[in-house]
């Protein structure tokens, strides 16, 4: 595919790897050549993946919340791999309600994924990247945080969801602002609604007639494409910090690395999950 830049040889860490935007990054990543670790809670669907990826996608089923699977992940793909080239933090969940009626726990459950979970493996990772780049290696390393068009103007009936997906925007620009001297890129790309089993509640005619909101969906395949011009470096990039809204303009913050345009390439459709 010429329009996206060869991984071969890298090794590429996808979080939610076993469905919907997960899945499509990890293919496509599996295309261009990488080798993909996919971590996922989902271990059926997860397993079934790696064995229709013929051993290039190695799986680990655990939720990206919890700190030892997070740890003991990240050193046993060190161990065995050595380098890790690539993060995409796409791992999340929804708990959809009205503010009034969120309960703490539908509130505390997507927190715990969405921002909590891509904490502990930026963190992971990065210090691995990091070390990387000290050590003078010269395949810069590079994370991807999937975000929402619901962080950056917020979204009825998902406040928990809107509030994590804020918080990653924070992020990305705070490993950035650390790591980029290291060789590390730390970006964000923000995308609408999605045709995922996660976002089946949200694009019902129930969640439109309380929101009154009409969603514009968009497919997996098209979002992991813009994804993989981020991990693959074919960006033109300053300081390692950028955000990619759904409609191309830019938006938010100082942002220094912009997708080149093409035929068919405008992240202008898609979302979470």
């Amino acid at each position: 595919m010429p329009d996206v830049m060869s991984l071969e040889g890298k090794t590429i860490v996808v979080t939610g790897a076993a469905q919907g935007i997960g899945q499509a990054v990890a293919s496509l990543a599996i295309g261009l050549g990488a080798r993909v670790v996919g971590v996922d809670l989902n271990g059926d669907k997860l397993n079934a993946l790696a064995a229709a990826m013929n051993g290039r996608l190695l799986p680990y089923v655990g939720s990206v919340a919890d700190p030892e699977f997070t740890e003991a992940t990240v050193s046993d793909v060190k161990a065995r791999i050595g380098a890790i080239d690539g993060l995409v933090n796409n791992a999340g969940i929804t708990r959809p309600a009205m503010i009034e009626k969120m309960t703490l726990q539908q509130w505390s459950e997507v927190i715990s994924v969405h921002l909590t979970g891509a904490f502990l493996w930026t963190q992971a990772v990065g210090r691995i990247m990091v070390a990387q780049g000290k050590a003078g290696r010269e395949s810069l390393g590079s994370i991807v945080n999937i975000s929402s068009d619901a962080g950056r103007g917020g979204s009825v009936g998902q406040i928990n969801y809107a509030a994590a997906k804020s918080g990653l925007l924070g992020m990305t620009m705070s490993a950035a602002r650390e790591w980029s001297k290291f060789g590390v890129r730390t970006n964000s790309v923000c995308f609408g609604v999605v045709e995922t089993p996660m976002t089946e509640t949200i694009r019902g005619d129930k969640f439109l007639a309380v929101t009154g909101e009409r969603q514009v969906v968009g497919i997996p395949f098209e979002t992991g494409k813009a994804v993989h011009k981020l991990v693959g470096g074919d960006v033109v990039q300053a300081d390692a910090r950028a955000v990619i809204d759904p409609i191309g303009s830019l938006g938010i913050g100082e942002l220094s690395a912009l997708i080149p345009d093409g035929p068919g390439e405008k992240p202008a459709i898609g979302a979470d999950r």
